[in-house]
């Protein structure tokens, strides 16, 4: 008789190798061209096997999706110790959080790429809330973040708290992903030679700083 331990590393192992082909394909050629037939074939397993995991192309790409902004998450908090980022101020837990989208652009655009993709994906698949949990379940993890977040910056006085909390969340989220995300995808003209995306990028952090972060 298999380990009850064994079996489940062993599925676990298969499972990250069909997410694993996915993403590369999907990187590739992007999500809606590429068939589940053509992921289980990369992978190295069957079709029936991926079934086992994946009951369709919905399930498979909002748990890679999930799965590739929980890692970098993870990833990026790993680069300061916990200590330093517990002390932080609520300003500079700001500049933190908005130097996390400068980094995606600078390390990760294929992560960009595929989140844009995946929206496109989302708009014309269709789908209800309990498909899109996990993915969504992270969406309330960055707003409890941010949430500490703001809490600090009105504790020591440091981020301009007479704008609201979600309003603050919103926007600088989608402006700093929309922004990172349109260099990343190539829909940001950049004129050869003249203008540096990531000097941009950073003077655009910049200014939100000034907006919300009292000096």
């Amino acid at each position: 008789m298999v380990k009850r331990d064994t079996y489940d590393e062993k599925m676990a192992v298969t499972r990250q190798a069909f997410l694993d082909a996915a993403f590369e394909l999907f990187k590739e050629k992007g999500i809606e061209a590429v068939s589940l037939d053509s992921i289980a074939k990369k992978s190295g397993y069957g079709i029936a096997t991926l079934y086992r995991h994946f009951t369709n192309k919905l399930n498979l790409v909002v748990e890679l999706a999930s799965q590739k902004w929980e890692n970098y998450i993870a990833a990026y908090n790993g680069t300061v110790p916990a200590e330093r980022i517990a002390a932080m101020s609520g300003g500079e837990y700001m500049a933190f959080y908005l130097e996390s989208f400068i980094n995606l652009y600078r390390n990760h655009k294929d992560i960009l790429r595929f989140n844009y993709d995946l929206n496109s994906f989302l708009r014309k698949e269709e789908h209800d809330a309990e498909q899109l949990k996990s993915y969504m379940k992270l969406v309330d993890t960055l707003g409890t973040g941010f949430h500490d977040l703001y809490e600090r910056g009105m504790r020591d006085g440091t981020l301009n708290t007479d704008i609201p909390e979600k309003t603050m969340f919103s926007s600088t989220f989608h402006i700093m992903l929309a922004a990172v995300t349109r260099y990343a995808v190539g829909l940001v003209y950049v004129f050869e030679g003249e203008v540096d995306p990531e000097a941009e990028l950073i003077m655009l952090k910049d200014m939100i700083l000034r907006e919300f972060v009292k000096h």
